[in-house]
């Protein structure tokens, strides 16, 4: 399957086309909004082909992983760690 990456704008003034594409093609887009990945548009059938098949999953994971933002700033605190602190 082809993933595509496109603006927010440019989804927003392609939409059709780019449902086409997604149903037809099973093409997957990856919307951004100010350069950063907001969200994936995929197809039903490709979906439900993901949730069923382990490749897939670890495909889409990958993918997944590779747009992820991290941030390294500070110390991840659990939630009891906050509490017991007074953060």
């Amino acid at each position: 399957m082809l993933t595509k990456t496109i603006a927010s704008t440019q989804a927003q003034n392609n939409f059709g086309r780019m449902l086409d594409d997604v149903t037809h093609n099973h093409t997957r887009y990856v919307v951004e909004r100010r350069g950063l990945p907001q969200v994936i548009i995929l197809s039903l059938e490709d979906f439900v082909h993901t949730l069923n098949h382990e490749e897939e999953r670890q495909t889409l994971d990958t993918l997944l992983r590779e747009l992820q933002s991290h941030y390294d700033v500070g110390t991840v605190l659990s939630s009891s760690d906050a509490i017991e602190t007074g953060g």
